[in-house]
């Protein structure tokens, strides 16, 4: 029975994806909540694809048909100061193989939470200039099984990540902005004795899950009202083995994928509209997917300076705390 890889290669990259898709302040964008704002957002997410990459082969997925995963993430921001950003989300994912008796899996994923940090802001030539640094911690909820790929909701590996974002943006309101990430990860343990490992057994049940790398860069426009934007985005693991011919994957597998994305979000009042689609051009021992995602957004004071507790803000802030 052949089995393939979720399309963006485990729980992290699923959480970069989607994040990025919906929230008006992610771990790798260039904006910050003001001191004293949170914003909280519920998205909805769903990739899906036919062909995969055995290693660097292409194949069609004959025995599984169309697999599809859908995600509902809840995601929260709170501006600590207006230099200092904690971020937190949890995704509740369900899977499916549309020719396939093997069932599909649903639950609450991993939990995440991340702290983000304005390094610099300077005004230069026609714009102003920052850079960010992220670090962030992930954990499993439930004991949900990582061997049983594509359909797994994740690798179920503790995680912790660190990342450096730069960001320019003109006066007009045209932005760039690029990131580069690293994630390491913990071992598991699957409930199998042994396991092949580039083509050496291990008779043990307690298995290394490949650190990972990623990037990206967007190109695009935001004001306090409109936000749109292109971007392409790359992760790699550092390490790990191909899924061998006609086998099933595993979690030591060394997934790649470049995926192309455009992003956009509308706001009113203190509510926010987002949506976002996504497709992988290339990979490795991955899904070629192909996604899209909605979600709603809501901002609110609740201490400081520049309203009562609880008066509501503007999703504006996130930007306009950025230009000043």
């Amino acid at each position: 029975m052949r089995k393939t890889l979720l399309s963006t290669g485990g729980l992290l990259a699923v959480l970069l994806l989607t994040t990025q898709s919906i929230f008006a302040q992610t771990p790798s964008d260039g904006l910050m909540m003001a001191r004293g704002t949170y914003c909280t957002a519920l998205s909805y997410s769903k990739t899906s694809w036919t062909d995969y990459w055995e290693g660097t082969h292409k194949r069609s997925n004959t025995n599984l048909g169309t697999v599809s995963t859908q995600t509902y993430m809840i995601m929260g921001a709170l501006g600590i100061t207006d230099r200092l950003n904690v971020i937190a989300g949890l995704p509740y994912i369900q899977t499916k193989a549309s020719a396939s008796y093997l069932t599909g899996q649903k639950g609450f994923q991993d939990v995440s939470l991340w702290l983000k940090y304005r390094l610099v802001q300077q005004d230069i030539l026609f714009g102003t200039f920052r850079a960010f640094v992220t670090g962030g911690v992930s954990a499993p909820t439930n004991n949900y099984n990582p061997d049983y790929l594509p359909l797994s909701l994740g690798l179920h590996s503790k995680t912790a990540s660190a990342r450096l974002v730069i960001d320019y943006r003109s006066r007009p309101g045209f932005y760039l902005t690029a990131e580069a990430g690293y994630t390491g990860r913990s071992n598991i343990h699957v409930d199998r004795d042994s396991y092949l490992y580039n083509h050496e057994l291990y008779n043990t049940n307690e298995v290394k899950v490949p650190n990972m790398a990623d990037g990206n860069v967007r190109l695009g426009f935001r004001n306090g009202r409109f936000q749109t934007d292109v971007y392409l985005e790359r992760m790699a693991a550092l390490s790990g083995d191909d899924i061998r011919y006609n086998d099933m994957p595993f979690p030591t597998n060394a997934m790649k994928a470049t995926t192309i994305g455009w992003y956009g979000r509308l706001n009113i009042e203190q509510f926010g509209i987002t949506a976002g689609l996504s497709k992988v051009l290339d990979g490795r021992n991955v899904g070629q997917s192909t996604g899209f995602s909605v979600g709603v957004l809501y901002a609110v004071r609740v201490f400081g300076h520049g309203g009562k507790c609880g008066k509501p803000l503007g999703m504006e802030s996130a930007v306009e705390n950025d230009t000043h």
